[in-house]
């Protein structure tokens, strides 16, 4: 009997698990669609490219104006497992709020191994700095910014609605009013112990301190923690446990289980301003 390396979990079907290429049999034709989706958003959108939120040539994000100001700010994080993507593969994602008058950002940071996952994080976290500081130039409201992110991404809005913005840059406690995390990663103990961390690199203490189910704030705005029906049960576990632990601390905090959609597919949800998980982005910014 193969040893166990993480719950009931060996080490070949804990690697199968969080291998969402191979399980997903078309999942590279789901990415050259978003990727001709997001180049043809940039063509038809207002859009301002590659500004630097940072020194670091990771550090750069793209913004598409609201067209009447000062209007709710949607940033969104991009997946890849932490090393691979780019923002310009998620442009997309502008069609689900921008046509209700939304300012959207889609953010990059730099991936590892040219950075740590701490110094990703910290990057992140600078990137909404920057937006509170210029969301008038394009259009958005400081006190009205939300995040999303898919995949890896989900654990990046999720150590975002963590942030002690007070400490980290002097901003309020709350300049993020609420997020999503869609397919999202809360706890790294099983990523740091799969094929992933040969990138990764994580250590125990690093996979702890960097995992939003050990990090819950002590107040926040509401999370909404979105995954399809079709993924993994890791997946759904993920999602369920860091809802437990908001819950646990009285923080709002929402999961949605999307029938029939598996961990590329969900992500055409924020195509259409009119599917559900884009409706759900909407209502959180005031809209109805």
């Amino acid at each position: 009997m193969a040893k166990t390396v993480f719950r009931e979990y060996d080490q070949q079907a804990l690697d199968a698990e969080y291998n969402n290429r191979e399980k997903v049999r078309d999942s590279a034709d789901w990415l050259s669609r978003y990727a001709i989706a997001s180049a043809e958003t940039r063509a038809a959108l207002d859009c301002r490219l590659d500004l630097a939120y940072g020194a670091h040539p990771g550090e750069r994000l793209d913004v598409f104006p609201a067209r009447h100001g000062p209007a709710p700010v949607h940033v969104f994080v991009h997946g890849g497992y932490w090393h691979r993507l780019d923002k310009s593969d998620s442009s997309f994602v502008a069609r689900a709020v921008h046509p209700s008058g939304v300012a959207v950002v889609v953010i990059n940071y730099a991936l590892i191994p040219t950075v740590d996952m701490d110094e990703l994080v910290r990057q992140c976290r600078a990137s909404i700095v920057w937006v509170h500081r210029h969301a008038a130039s394009f259009g958005g409201d400081p006190n009205r910014i939300f995040v999303s992110g898919h995949s890896a991404g989900g654990h990046l809005a999720a150590m975002l609605m963590s942030t002690d913005w007070s400490a980290f840059a002097g901003l309020p406690a709350d300049v993020i009013k609420a997020g999503c995390g869609i397919s999202g990663l809360y706890d790294l103990e099983p990523i740091r112990l799969s094929y992933l961390n040969e990138f990764l690199k994580l250590t125990p203490e690093s996979a702890r301190q960097l995992s939003p189910v050990h990090c819950p704030p002590p107040r926040s705005g509401p999370l909404l923690l979105a995954v399809g029906g079709l993924e993994g049960p890791e997946y759904h576990r993920q999602g369920e446990e860091l809802a437990a632990v908001w819950r646990t601390k009285r923080l709002p905090c929402q999961t949605l289980d999307m029938a029939g959609l598996h961990h590329f597919s969900i992500l055409a949800e924020l195509e259409d301003p009119g599917t559900t998980l884009s409706r759900l982005l909407l209502r959180q910014m005031g809209f109805r």
